[in-house]
This record gives structure tokens, sequence and C-alpha cells, in this order.
């Protein structure tokens, strides 16, 4: 009996052994990895959250707490900006979403060219933002670009002007341009999603009578909807945080119509040396970002369990 218990107990110390092993293996092969994202990411972050609780000078920082976040409360600039980034960002994701739900439907049919017509779409994507900003400030330019003289030639402007250099009408150019931009992204997921959809779902749909319209709502959205999910949550944040278009374009002005929450933090961090308080507005945004993720997610959640 002794002997058949210290049998079981030499047994049991290699599969120990082996079970711990099994378990660090993984880690070790993922370890470049982690290291890499600690690095870059979650460094930066720990850094830039310290930096909100100081105060910097030209040659020294001291602790202020709270101070910066207190600051905030009665920054005008700041409130002006967070209603601009939520201008910017509403406006370019809705005109990004549904012409690249559009761009993709059609791209989804054969017809002649198509594979012509898909290069021209997703070329928009392998431009670089810095020069696609500078393009767009070009073609908004009267003297060298023809957009306000089309503009004027269409009665919707009195005279042939610069959409840039007017307050009420300045966000309209890097929204644009960002539209611009923007589309193939949606294009891209929308197109490789409709492809998933089992064709054998659409042709019973057509036998039982369903209009394209029917169709497009009752099999394809549903199938979509998990995606369009997914793809808006991070399209939002890239625009809530994409500063290159709107400072090419216009720095932020003019009298500060498109200067939204990143442009502020590059301003306060670059410009004004104020790097104490442009962490706090990036933690600011960022909390405001994680917000608007959790509750995406979840959305996302209940339509993939109704799919």
């Amino acid at each position: 009996m002794t002997y058949a218990v210290s049998e079981i107990r030499s047994a049991s110390k290699p599969r120990r052994r082996w079970l711990s092993h099994a378990a660090i293996e993984p880690w070790l092969y993922l370890s470049p990895a982690i290291i890499l994202l600690v690095v870059v990411l979650l460094v930066p972050l720990v850094i830039g959250i310290s930096y909100s609780f100081r105060k910097f000078s030209a040659f020294k920082s001291e602790y202020v707490g709270l101070g910066q976040y207190q600051a905030m409360l009665s920054d005008q600039v700041l409130g002006q900006a967070l209603v601009n980034t939520l201008w910017w960002t509403v406006a370019s994701l809705f005109f990004q979403f549904f012409l690249g739900l559009g761009l993709a439907l059609l791209l989804d049919k054969p017809f002649p060219g198509r594979k012509v017509v898909q290069a021209l779409v997703f070329l928009p994507w392998a431009v670089p933002s810095f020069l696609s900003g500078l393009t767009w400030a070009w073609l908004f330019n009267p003297i060298i670009g023809p957009l306000p003289h089309w503009l004027f030639a269409l009665g919707l402007k009195a005279e042939p002007t610069n959409v840039l250099s007017d307050p009420s009408t300045a966000m309209w150019g890097p929204i644009v341009a960002n539209i611009w931009f923007g589309i193939p992204f949606f294009a891209i997921t929308m197109l490789a999603a409709l492809k998933s959809i089992p064709s054998e779902l659409h042709e019973a749909a057509a036998i039982d009578g369903a209009s394209p319209w029917q169709r497009f709502t009752k099999v394809t959205l549903p199938f979509l909807a998990p995606t369009i999910a997914i793809t808006v949550m991070l399209r939002t944040i890239w625009i809530a945080t994409f500063a290159d278009l709107i400072f090419v374009m216009t720095e932020g002005g003019p009298a500060g119509s498109t200067n939204t929450v990143p442009v502020y933090i590059y301003v306060s961090a670059f410009k004004s040396l104020d790097k104490g308080y442009a962490s706090a507005v990036a933690v600011l945004l960022l909390v405001l970002l994680i917000a608007y993720a959790i509750a995406l997610i979840g959305i996302r959640r209940s339509l993939v369990r109704h799919v």
C-alpha cells in the first residue's frame, strides 16, 4: 500500500512539472509582443496620466494634484473644442459610413470595370493624411483651386471665396477632406462582411417573394450589424483623435471654429508648452472615448446574440 502511494506521488511530479511548463510556454511565445505593448502603449499612458497632475514651466515642474482638472471646468476654449469635436466626428462618420456602405453594395455586384472602380475607391486610404490635408487646402483656395468657383457657379456662395477662411463654413473643409479620406475604410470592411453572407439566404428570400429592400433590411442588414458596430466604434475613436487634417488645413482657426480637442492638446503641449494641462485634456478625451467604446461593445454583443 505504501509502495502504491509513493508510486502515485512519483508519477504526479513529472505531470505537475509538465503542467507548469505548459502554462508558462504560451507566455514565453507572447513575451516579445507583451513587452512591445507595455513599452509602446502602457508606459507612455502612465507617464501621460502622471503629467496631468503636474504643472510645467520653462525649467521646472511642480505637483498640483487635481489643479489641472479643476482648470478645465472654467476653460471656455475647451468647451468649444468639445462641441467642435462632436460636430467634426458625427458629420464625418455619418457620410463616411453611408457612402462607404453604398460603395460596398455597388462593388458586391459584378459589372464591367469593377476592378478599376475598386482600386479608385480604395486609393484615398493609401494617401498620407498630411498630403490629403494639403491637397484639399489647395482645392479650397480660390486662387489655385476650383472648388470655390464651382460653389459660386452653383449659387451656393455669393462669390468665390475660401471656405476655410469663414468661421461659419470652415469646419466643412476638413469634414469633406475626412469623408474622402475615410470612405475606403467602410467600403473595405462592409464589402468583406457582404462576401461572408451566404448567397442561399438571398435566394430563399427572393423565392419567398421578398423585394430588394426587404432582402436588404431582413437579411443583409442583420448580418452586417455586428461588423457595423465594431467599425463605427473604431472609426469614431480614430476621427475623434485625428488632428492631422484639421491642423494642416486650418490649424484650428479661424477664430477657433475648427479647434477640436486633439488640436487643442497639440497646441497646449507644443506651442503653449503646458504639458500638464495638455495631458489632463488628453485624459478627459480618453475617458470619454472609453465610455463610448464600452457602450458600443455592449450594443454589439446584443446584436450578435440576435443574429
